[in-house]
């Protein structure tokens, strides 16, 4: 058991440096895919809410697509089908392809939320002389919003963990330098475990910080 404590120490101390700067790009794939997720998600939950079933059909297509296939597959597919009309760095184009994969689960904890919200509401700011646009923007998605920070929060740490599939596509985040550390040392087993508790640090921090944010909202109802 020392020595493979030892052992991790050994290579943690090998290690830091480059992991350090593989968390700074996973926090970043993890950031602008969980925002460009945002965007999509509420655009893609007022489609599915707007009545128009052409609309409904288009964002049931996306949501259903992107659902039932693997994350991994949608990163090599969408990768490989952006870079053929447009030039993007392997960061920008993995940041886009977990964007469009959390925007179809944020699409749903969106919808969910402003159908949580009572009809009676929109009822009382359209006999205020609301339209149904300004009913949205002023009372109904404020609150909305509020309800969807935890599970929004649980969605930035299941991002956390996905940006990890972006390795196949040549990005330098923390399992893409895992793979080489571990090719190059003959440590698969302890550089395995190292960047695994790099991963649970900050997902401990993100859980923590969620957990502090949930119980700040319960005081301010």
């Amino acid at each position: 058991m020392p020595e493979i404590f030892g052992t991790l120490w050994e290579v943690f101390a090998r290690t830091w440096s480059g992991f350090l700067d593989a968390t700074v790009i996973t926090l970043q794939l993890t950031g602008v895919g969980v925002v460009l997720g945002c965007v999509l998600g509420l655009f893609f939950a007022l489609l599915k809410l707007s009545g128009s079933k052409p609309l409904q059909l288009i964002a049931n297509f996306y949501i259903t697509i992107i659902r039932g296939t693997p994350l991994i597959v949608q990163i090599v597919f969408l990768y490989f089908g952006i870079t053929e009309f447009i030039t993007l760095s392997n960061f920008w184009a993995g940041a886009i392809a977990l964007g469009v994969h959390n925007g179809a689960y944020i699409a749903e904890i969106f919808r969910g939320a402003i159908q949580g919200i009572d009809k009676g509401q929109s009822e009382a700011s359209s006999s205020l002389g609301m339209t149904k646009g300004q009913s949205m923007r002023r009372i109904i998605f404020p609150q909305a919003l509020k309800r969807s920070i935890p599970p929004l929060g649980n969605q930035f740490i299941i991002a956390l963990k996905d940006s990890s599939l972006v390795y196949v596509i040549g990005v330098a985040e923390l399992f893409s330098l895992a793979n080489r550390e571990a090719a190059q040392s003959f440590q698969p087993f302890e550089t395995y475990l190292v960047v695994g508790l790099y991963y649970l640090v900050l997902v401990m921090i993100f859980s923590y910080l969620l957990s502090l944010y949930e119980r700040k909202l319960d005081v301010d109802k």
